[in-house]
């Protein structure tokens, strides 16, 4: 499996967490960025990361800003793309098992690092069901 994750300078802090957690565990994992804390804009990493993902290049994105929510947004908005803003083990579980999500958002300002951990494990290792899920899924993709 090959990850990409990208962040904001929101987000900065728990992305470098999340990467170097992924590498420890010798997982295929793309640090796109940024390099620094320095303020950018989270839709120049959101996209392009989105874009990655929907075109196969990558299997799946972890995105991390302050909230989660405006990566979360922006990745929505390439076609192919199910992000879900994520914040507790239940939902990170779910939204791969019901609605296939291959982009997680998550927001440092909302959750610690031992949870966000969680979360990208559960969320990384948890299959679609796929059976009613999958006409659901098929609807959100038309």
């Amino acid at each position: 499996m090959k990850i990409i994750v990208g962040s904001d300078h929101g987000g900065f802090k728990l992305k470098r967490a999340v990467v170097d957690d992924l590498k420890e565990k010798g997982l295929d994992v793309t640090d796109f960025g940024p390099e620094t804390a320095d303020s950018v804009d989270y839709p120049d990493y959101a996209k392009p990361v989105a874009e990655k993902v929907a075109s196969g290049e990558y299997d799946k994105g972890i995105l991390i800003c302050g909230t989660g929510i405006g990566m979360s947004i922006s990745a929505n908005k390439v076609k192919g793309i199910r992000s879900a803003l994520v914040h507790d083990t239940f939902s990170a579980r779910a939204t791969r098992q019901h609605n296939d999500s291959n982009v997680l958002a998550m927001g440092e300002r909302v959750i610690g690092e031992g949870l966000a951990l969680d979360i990208v494990d559960i969320w990384l290792n948890t299959e679609f069901e796929g059976g009613r899920h999958e006409r659901r899924v098929c609807k959100i993709e038309e």
